[in-house]
């Protein structure tokens, strides 16, 4: 099941060149332009504020937006590239490309555990960690899976999930080539603190 893909709104802009780059920006724009698919390149727009907010939260350069723009038919993009000024590091312009539902793009997904209550490591008080709460696929534009599911059933204290574990969506694949860690469940603190009295107690018998 395709996840919901976030909306990034524009707004068209009137003129090209650095002259209504320049305006936009005293405007309180920041100026961009959006390009690929079958369509002719159109300049775009901005605000500011908005713009900084969803730099501020991470990965805009590695999430699939549905550009909005009134008047125009909605269409899924990528951003190719953030210009910033180089003394404040703020935006300045932006380029965004346009995707064809069968283009392959790079995205982070959200890991989901399952069955919890059926793990004996979780009962006897382990904890789970999570080494990789999201993990960045290659994946179709028109199939982007809403999660990865890992299930719990029967892990122990001690076991470790790896990526080769969890079953990939259709069409998904890991971006990283190798058997990474994905979670673990560890001892919790007062079984790990008995098990190092323990082995001191036997270091002091061996002495």
């Amino acid at each position: 099941m395709a996840g919901q893909i976030p909306d990034l709104v524009c707004q068209e802009r009137t003129g090209s060149g650095k002259g209504a780059a320049r305006a936009a920006r005293r405007a309180g724009m920041v100026p961009g332009v959006v390009f690929g698919g079958d369509a002719e390149p159109m300049s775009i727009q901005i605000p500011f504020n908005e713009l900084l907010k969803k730099l501020k939260a991470g990965r805009f350069k590695s999430t699939l937006w549905n550009l909005k723009i009134e008047g125009q038919e909605d269409v899924r993009v990528i951003c190719r590239d953030v210009q910033r000024d180089v003394v404040k590091d703020l935006p300045t312009h932006f380029d965004l490309m346009r995707l064809r539902r069968t283009s392959k793009v790079n995205l982070f997904v959200p890991v989901e555990f399952i069955n919890e209550d059926e793990a004996p490591g979780l009962k006897r008080g382990g904890v789970l960690t999570a080494v990789r709460p999201e993990v960045e696929l290659v994946v179709t534009a028109g199939d982007i899976p809403e999660k990865l599911v890992v299930d719990l059933a029967g892990v122990n204290i001690g076991d470790t999930i790896t990526i080769s574990s969890i079953t990939m969506p259709e069409g998904a694949q890991p971006t990283i080539d190798r058997d990474f860690v994905v979670a673990n469940i560890s001892a919790p603190s007062g079984l790990k603190s008995a098990d190092n009295e323990a082995e001191g107690e036997e270091d002091a018998a061996e002495a």
